[in-house]
This record gives C-alpha cells, structure tokens and sequence, in this order.
C-alpha cells in the first residue's frame, strides 16, 4: 500500500496533469458545532447534522471530498485554536494558553504561510474576515488582509453584507481572480464571522425561516439558520469562481471551524473541553480524493501546517516545535492511511474564563478531561461512548494515571513552572483581551 502510494503521489505532485503547483482555499467557520451543518459529520449519526439549516454548498463539497466524523480544534474557543492553526502547535506548547498571550514560544518567521513562502517563494497568500491576535496577518506571510480584526468587526450595518460575509467573498474573488491572471499559485484562508453572534442575515434569507422557534437567548433561532444559509451562500460563491477560472482541479479546499459549540449529542460547548467545544466540521476536496469518502481517522487543525506542506513541497523540513501531521497520505489512500505526527496524541489546555481550569489528553480511543483546581480525571472511551456519559477512571486507574502524567508533562514543558503551580493553586485568569479591531463594518480593502 505504501508503495502504491508513493508512486500515484510522485504522479499527482510531478506527473503532466500536475504540472502547476496546488493551490489552497481555507475556509474557517466562527463557532460551528459538530452539528452545524446539513452534512452528516458521522453518517450513521442523524444529529451530527443539523435538520433545521440549509447548506447545500457543502452538502455538495462533502458529495465531493472527504467528511470527517472526529476532526479536532486545538482549542475550544477562538483566538487559541487560531494561532494554533497558524503555527502548527498546540496552545501550550506555542505558551499561548489564553487571548492575553505575548509572549509565544514561536517566531511568527515559523507561520505556516511564511515557512510554504520559504518552502517555495512562488506562493503568494491571502487572509480574510476575523483575525483576533495582536500579530498581524503580513508578520505571518499574508501579502493581502484585513488587518487586525476582532468579533465585533462581523457586524455590520451594511443590509446587504450581513455579518461581512458577502464582503469577505468579494475580496476572495478577486484575489483568486488576479492570482489566476498572474499565474501565481496561492494560499487563501477565509476567516468568516459565521455564525459567531450576533446573527445577522439577508432580509430575504431571513423570510424562509420565518415562525422557527427554539431560540437560545443569545439569538432567535430563525435569524441564527438564515445567516448560516447566507454563509452557504458565498461558500457556494468561491467554489464557483474555481470553476469558471478552471482551477478546482488544482485547488485543495478545506472547511472547518475554529471550535465547537452545543450539540444534541456531544458533552459541553463552546469554552470547555468536552467533545463539544472541540469537536467540529471538516470536509476536504483535493485532487485525487474519492468523492463522497468518509473518514473516522481522528485529525487536529493543526495538522494544516503539514499537510499544506506536503501538497506543495513533499519533503520541505517542518519547523522545530511543530507537532501537526500530514493528511495528504490519509485524504489519497480513502482515509486508510494513517496521520504520523511528532507525538500521536492531542492535548487541549482551557486556563480562563470557566469554572474550573482544564486540560485534555486523548490518545487513541481513550480521552482525560482534568480538573487542576479539583485534581479530579475523567477518562471517556470515545469510541462507545461519544457523549462522554461514563467516567471510567476508576475502572481503568492505570489507564487514567498515565494520561493524566503524560498530560502534565505536556503542559509543563510548554507553559513553566510557573504557570502550572498557579493552575495546581486553582488560580485562574481573566484572559481579557488586549486592543480592538478596526470599528464595526469597515474592512480594510
């Protein structure tokens, strides 16, 4: 198999119907669940999946490429699992355990845009829509952006560009149009403020969902399905524009989400470390994919880094500290192949803003959620218990000792002394953010 693999990867990266190199759109949702899709994230599971929100754009991205049914942020809320993204590392290992975070473990030089620019200089990058850290988009390689931007520049009181999505779309065409007019191949991540709240739609959207109910106090409901639908909509939009500029089969396309929210199924949201907060939508299309595959493999946001890497420069040496892996082998072997990363594990580290600080290891099938204020474990069997229903640390203690030992030593060697005894103290940090985006509705052209 690896032989066979090795040899379709030396057509498709060298072969003549490769010859250009591959091009990147990454689209990344603000707080979609698991389930915030109309895709089945896991087909046999009827509430990973919305019944209630309209997104035919990925219904037919998904008919295309790969689904996954355990894809991973590395963090359960938005800034953290962003410069995760960004640097290829978890958030302890970068020391960037919360938003107030300045003092990373990483130079921005080691970005995952600047290490593909240094990988091949031909690259030319893009990033639109929410940024949310203080590093700005041109310190990690973007030679187009939006600036600095943060949760309240999604609100607009423009009427026909709710929540700037269609702005955003805007942008992204015409990036995709003058980098296909230049002949340069090109990295394009798409930041869209859906469905973060506030909802906001197109009057028009809104209509089709008027009398749903079901709303959470945060939003109603109909307003929160409409602006998921116009977000479909500019979805549907950009993989358009691939299309008539003949570049989807030479384009990988990627969608996901930042973090989690409230699920159905799933335990806890948005801000913790349950399955909730973490687990998230992907769908990916790339040349040589099987459409319609589905994949059960469990993959992390930051395996980006990597698998850009390996589409466009196989072999090109990670930067030291990167702990993503690849999914090119695992996306053109039908999900058989597995992801081979530095260490085969996930950690997730959530200091701020909850009631008890909390870090999670999972390593196969197995996941701790850890209390450092309580210095109580849980270890779930995610394979036959998706809802993180049964504790069973007490039945396999040897199990959950030596997660819970791995998983200190993970946040130790990244975070310090220091921080750890403040978190063994039950301390816990406000985490409040430091500066402001560019005012509400005004993206930086």
């Amino acid at each position: 198999m690896r032989l066979l693999l090795s040899l379709f990867l030396g057509f498709f990266l060298n072969g003549e119907a490769f010859a250009v190199l591959p091009n990147f759109v990454f689209i990344l949702a603000d707080d979609q669940s698991w389930s915030g899709t109309s895709v089945r994230m896991k087909l046999d599971e009827p509430l990973s999946a919305t019944a209630v929100f309209r997104t035919p754009n990925l219904e037919k991205l998904a008919a295309q490429g790969m689904t996954f049914s355990q894809a991973y942020s590395a963090h359960c809320k938005c800034e953290c699992s962003r410069a995760a993204i960004q640097m290829g590392r978890t958030t302890t290992t970068l020391n960037a355990p919360d938003k107030s975070a300045r003092n990373w473990s990483a130079s921005v030089l080691d970005s995952l845009v600047n290490t593909l620019k240094k990988a091949n200089p031909a690259y030319r990058a893009a990033h639109f829509g929410k940024w949310q850290w203080f590093h700005t988009p041109e310190s990690m390689g973007y030679d187009a952006s939006d600036g600095i931007t943060m949760n309240e520049d999604g609100d607009t009181t423009d009427p026909e560009d709710p929540k700037q999505s269609f702005g955003i779309t805007r942008r992204a065409k015409a990036f995709i149009e003058s980098k296909v007019k230049e002949q340069k191949p090109f990295y394009l991540q798409l930041s869209y403020y859906a469905p973060h709240q506030k909802p906001q739609a197109l009057a028009a959207t809104l209509k089709k969902y008027e009398g749903l109910s079901g709303g959470s106090g945060k939003g109603d409901r109909a307003v929160v399905a409409a602006m998921t639908e116009d977000f479909d909509t500019c979805i549907g939009e950009v993989l358009k524009t691939l299309d008539t500029l003949r570049i989807a089969e030479n384009t990988v396309v990627i969608y996901s989400s930042d973090n989690g929210g409230r699920t159905e199924i799933l335990n806890g949201g948005k801000g913790n470390l349950g399955e909730g907060g973490l687990r998230e939508p992907l769908i990916v299309r790339c040349p040589g994919i099987k459409p319609g595959t589905r994949c059960d493999t469990p993959v992390i946001l930051y395996d980006l880094m990597a698998t850009v890497l390996d589409f466009a420069a196989p072999g090109y040496a990670m930067p030291r500290g990167v702990e993503g892996g690849s999914w090119l082998p695992l996306l053109l072997s039908g999900g058989k192949e597995p992801v081979k990363r530095p260490i085969d594990r996930f950690v997730w580290h959530q200091p701020v803003e909850i009631d008890h600080p909390q870090s999670a290891i999972r390593r196969g099938d197995y996941k701790v959620l850890y209390y450092w204020d309580t210095k109580e474990a849980m270890l779930f069997d995610l394979k036959n218990d998706l809802g993180e229903t049964r504790d069973l640390s007490r039945q396999r203690a040897d199990i959950t000792e030596k997660l819970v030992t791995e998983l200190k030593a993970h946040v130790l060697a990244g975070l310090g002394t220091d921080a750890v005894s403040a978190l063994e103290r039950g301390e816990v940090s406000s985490g409040k953010p430091k500066g402001k985006g560019k005012g509400k509705g005004k993206p930086k052209n």
